[in-house]
């Protein structure tokens, strides 16, 4: 038993490195349409996002800490192995698509980490099937929802601003976009950061940590915004250009479109505990602005891989997870 602190600080290290990887692998979505629209520079743009990814704290309450604790797989059969095999399925499926460049969802692999871990130790039985319903459906209503609020918004943009020059209406949006960014970065620090937080929180209750009741430390919370905005700062520049670029060109009013209607979805998620993909949303957000201007506009090849990736993310996560978690019951 002396060794279970050691154990214990380890596995949180693990966890911290996830939302570092997180930060790293999801900063394309936080600053793609602000650098693709060549608003700032991108040694500037993760210097942004990274900050507004820290401050999100401040904003948000930990209702998807709540959901990814105790409402994917149940509290009270979770232990070190089941969270060490959560972790490596997520970080591996996490670094597989970073070096294909593939926009895949961190958060989705974390779920099916935690499922197909949870699954390998009791079965089905230790699914919240609620929960994973909820998270589950986000798969399509988060990208969708941030299609529509976008498409939305850069027609009314459009209308409002038609007797404008396209010169006027670019020096504008590029003050804009500023504001945009940042709302997007703070939605995405907001859902992203606390689905580590939730992992550590329910660690230090299986351990007992906690006095017996649920909740997320202070000092939780502090360390994974630290981490996400660390991982930011070194940026994702191989998924940049596919999210920035091969989806569809924008325009700085078009940025705009998108990362509003991204934020909007976001912040609407976090506050009803919903743990959703921050590379869906502004996916979908992207192909809505490129779909406003014409339906050639968007490169339909490139985002029909990049869904392949989305539906494949959880299975291949949980099956790695599963691996990593029979792997440590074999040799513990």
């Amino acid at each position: 038993m002396e060794d279970l602190p050691l154990l214990l600080y380890g596995l949180i290290a693990v966890a911290l490195a996830f939302d570092f990887l997180n930060g790293l692998h999801d900063a394309a979505n936080s600053i793609a349409t602000i650098v693709s629209t060549r608003v700032l520079r991108p040694q500037y743009a993760v210097f942004w996002a990274a900050f507004f990814n820290f401050a999100a704290f401040l904003f948000f309450g930990l209702h998807v800490a709540q959901t990814v604790g105790t409402g994917i797989i149940s509290p009270q059969i979770v232990d070190d192995r089941v969270i060490f095999g959560a972790l490596m399925g997520a970080i591996s499926w996490n670094l597989i698509t970073w070096a294909l460049g593939i926009p895949s969802s961190s958060s989705h692999a974390l779920v099916g980490g935690l499922v197909g871990s949870g699954v390998a130790k009791t079965g089905v039985s230790a699914i919240v099937w609620s929960g994973l319903a909820k998270t589950g459906s986000a798969i399509v209503l988060s990208p969708a929802l941030g299609f529509l609020l976008a498409l939305l918004l850069v027609l009314g943009v459009s209308w409002l601003f038609v007797r404008r020059t396209p010169v006027a209406v670019d020096t504008i949006f590029r003050t804009l976009q500023f504001l945009s960014a940042s709302l997007y970065s703070l939605g995405h620090g907001g859902n992203d950061a606390q689905k580590t937080m939730g992992i550590i929180a329910v660690l230090l209750y299986s351990h007992g940590a906690l006095g017996g009741e649920f909740y997320v430390p202070y000092w939780v919370v502090l360390t994974c915004q630290a981490a996400m905005g660390l991982g930011t700062l070194l940026g994702g520049w191989r998924i940049v250009h596919t999210m920035g670029s091969k989806i569809t060109r924008l325009t700085p009013m078009q940025g705009f479109c998108a990362e509003t209607g991204g934020a909007i979805t976001l912040f609407l998620a976090t506050s009803f505990g919903v743990p959703v993909s921050t590379t869906h949303t502004i996916t979908g957000a992207i192909v809505g602005v490129g779909a406003a201007r014409r339906v050639s506009a968007v490169r339909w090849n490139v985002a029909k891989d990049i869904v392949v990736a989305w539906i494949v993310t959880m299975p291949m996560s949980a099956f790695i997870a599963a691996f990593f978690y029979l792997t440590a019951s074999f040799f513990g």
